[in-house]
């Protein structure tokens, strides 16, 4: 008999057609999110949960059950599991880490270039019929090349954005807990203070991830350290950015603009943000491709997969409870 799995939304077939070799699955064949109680409900006899990042694995839940036997989380990121209380259970929480990196980045540089360029207010002057003709003074954006561009959060994401910045010539400035040397001679990059960066960079990129030191990252006193002709580009997590002192420094125009692929309260974005022709916002498409969501199904339920079989994982936020 196939051990019993709850797959809390359908992902890409390349990852469900190998979950229905091994597990007998109960899928939410809805598109939409499980409510806490219908996750409670549907988890009673089951071994295993594939969550998405949408869902929120609390301690209330893993307390409950305890022998879920691995949480395989189709996410990079895992702030939607309570970490600490999986491993107090020696419950394994997988994630899908290093197959979405260049997708991310690609889109974050397209952004990044978007709104120097205004390309969104253009496609929208250009569909309402205001175009009449090519003008000297018509939606003015600003270079991308030769600008400097800071990254906040050197990490997988931060290296790709890095090696698509130089071939735009940028100069590369970047803040992290570590120095990286190696990455410093490859693009003549400068490891500066989070202060020193905002106050010199033409473009700030965030790269890092949500934890109680990030949340709110920027907020009232960052912006007011930026260029006015200084943007803000966000493809981390929400949270990291304080919405409403973004949009009070996007009126003022203390930045020149922003755009955005997460949000603080998602899926409820600040209607601030939606007034503003400044601001580029995406749905959370960082890693939305084909090609990459495929390989995200197929990492999360092999991570599942080699649990069950005896096997190490792919990736996992907490190693400590294999070696138990």
């Amino acid at each position: 008999m196939k051990p019993k799995i709850l797959v809390t939304r359908r992902i890409p077939e390349e990852g469900m057609k190998l979950l229905e070799e091994k597990f007998d699955i109960d899928l939410n064949d809805e598109d939409r999110i499980l409510s806490k109680e219908e996750i409670i409900k549907r988890l009673e006899g089951k071994e295993a949960l594939l969550s998405l990042l949408t869902d929120n694995i609390d301690k209330e839940i893993i307390d409950k059950f305890p022998d879920l036997k691995v949480i395989s989380n189709y996410a990079v990121g895992f702030n939607n599991i309570d970490i600490e209380a999986a491993t107090a259970k020696g419950i394994p929480v997988t994630n899908t880490p290093g197959v979405l990196t260049e997708t991310t980045a690609d889109l974050a540089f397209i952004l990044l270039c978007s709104i120097a360029r205004r390309i969104v207010e253009a496609d929208k002057f250009a569909r309402a019929g205001k175009y009449k003709g090519w003008a000297p003074m018509l939606l003015l954006g600003n270079d991308v090349h030769g600008k400097k561009l800071g990254i906040i959060g050197l990490g997988r994401i931060g290296h790709e954005i890095a090696k698509r910045a130089k071939g735009f010539n940028m100069e590369l400035l970047y803040t992290d807990h570590d120095r990286d040397e190696e990455f410093e001679k490859q693009y003549n990059a400068k490891k500066i203070s989070q202060e020193e960066l905002l106050k010199e960079s033409d473009f700030v990129t965030l790269h890092v991830p949500l934890t109680d030191e990030t949340k709110h990252l920027m907020s009232e006193k960052e912006f007011d350290m930026m260029k006015d002709t200084a943007y803000l580009i966000n493809t981390s997590r929400g949270e990291v950015v304080d919405e409403n002192a973004l949009v009070e420094a996007l009126k003022a125009k203390k930045i020149a603009g922003a755009a955005l692929d997460v949000f603080e309260e998602e899926p409820k974005i600040h209607p601030g943000l939606i007034e503003l022709d400044n601001v580029i916002i995406v749905p959370h498409i960082g890693s939305a491709s084909k090609e990459t969501r495929g390989k995200m199904a197929e990492m999360a339920a092999k991570n599942m997969i080699n649990i069950f079989e005896g096997k190490e994982p792919l990736s996992i936020a907490n190693k400590e409870v294999l070696e138990k």
